[in-house]
């Protein structure tokens, strides 16, 4: 597979968290090149984008973009607005830390620079077992946000559509965690948490702490992350 891919592009959304760290590490594993893009968002967890600079460097990414885009002028979410953050555990309803519309922004920038760079070829870190339930992480908003990109691009029209790729979809947190170790990638320079404390640890009480750590936990391996409160 590296052959075929060898000198290729491909974007690589990258949060700065574990997922789209994995997913990049099997984008640059296939042979790609990576370009790594992030959204600033003005969210809560900026720290999140320190972590994705850290990972684009350990990614030997060609370029990592980091793109203002500031969702503090919509709200509607706990990442975006002044509300408070869930600590109680995942529940079965979906979060007030879902951004609305996220994914589909994000990949409709993640296409627009893989148009101009000539790749072919976008992944993205979603999941859909262990994960906090939000609707833009399914697979049929995958497959079809691809289907859209082959009707709204020059490259769909003549041919050569867009592929999303999104290898992590139906791994466990566990499944995650063993990946990045057997790509060698240090799960310590991710971040997870969406309520970082003033100290900069995980909070260690969100949902995506709490998933972070089932997955160390269910994988059998140390878990780097320093939180204030261990879930």
């Amino acid at each position: 597979m590296a052959a075929n891919n060898e000198g290729k592009f491909a974007v690589v959304l990258l949060s700065g968290g574990l997922d789209s760290m994995v997913a990049g590490g099997l984008a640059r594993e296939a042979g790609f090149r990576v370009l790594a893009l992030s959204i600033d968002y003005n969210q809560r967890h900026r720290l999140e984008l320190r972590a994705a600079g850290r990972v684009a460097t350990a990614l030997n990414a060609i370029r990592h973009i980091v793109l203002p885009l500031d969702l503090r002028a919509f709200g509607g979410s706990a990442l975006t607005a002044d509300i408070a953050v869930p600590k109680g555990g995942v529940g079965a309803e979906i979060p007030i830390t879902y951004v609305p519309a996220r994914n589909t922004v994000f990949l409709s920038l993640t296409l627009g620079l893989a148009e101009v760079a000539g790749a072919q070829d976008i992944f993205i870190g979603v999941n859909a077992l262990d994960y906090s339930g939000y609707p833009d992480c399914r697979p049929e908003f995958i497959d079809a946000f691809q289907k859209m990109a082959a009707l709204a691009t020059k490259a769909g029209v003549e041919g050569h559509p867009v592929r999303i790729n999104a290898p992590l979809q139906h791994m466990s947190k566990a499944d995650i965690v063993r990946e990045a170790h057997r790509l060698g990638l240090d799960a310590g320079m991710s971040w997870s948490c969406y309520d970082p404390t003033p100290d900069g640890r995980h909070c260690g009480l969100c949902d995506s702490c709490r998933l972070r750590a089932k997955g160390f936990d269910e994988a059998g391996l140390p878990d780097p992350t320093v939180y204030a409160t261990r879930p």
